[in-house]
């Protein structure tokens, strides 16, 4: 068995796949009607349909996971969010942990917990 995808709730499947492609570059592979799969195995599912299939309420910023990203230039990654994104929603801007790697945490539009770190 192995892990395909990771699936992330949306309430607005074209704004999010805009931001995942503006800030990480990911492309549609497939869309089927609220359910969107983007390159690197994200899944972006319309909140409605999710709701609907779980039968209970949607808590965005519970922080329990995170989409975890590595990036070179991490000060020009964190240039490009501030341009593009002005209002995000920082869990931690750019610090550096004791081991030596550098990170910033943020939350997307819908709540979805993303850290970017410097490659290990």
């Amino acid at each position: 068995m192995k892990l395909k995808n990771v699936l992330i709730v949306v309430n607005d499947i074209g704004k999010s796949r805009k931001y995942y492609h503006d800030l990480f570059g990911l492309e549609m592979i497939l869309d089927n009607d609220g359910n969107m799969i983007l390159t690197e195995g994200l899944v972006l599912q319309d909140a409605k349909i999710w709701k609907e299939f779980l039968g209970k309420d949607i808590i965005p910023r519970n922080n329990a996971c995170e989409l975890y990203f590595e990036e070179k230039d991490l000060e020009g990654f964190i240039r490009k969010l501030e341009a593009i994104y002005p209002d995000t929603v920082y869990v931690n801007r750019l610090m550096t942990h004791s081991w030596g790697q550098k990170v910033v945490r943020f939350y997307d539009p819908d709540g979805n917990l993303i850290e970017v770190g410097t490659p290990m």
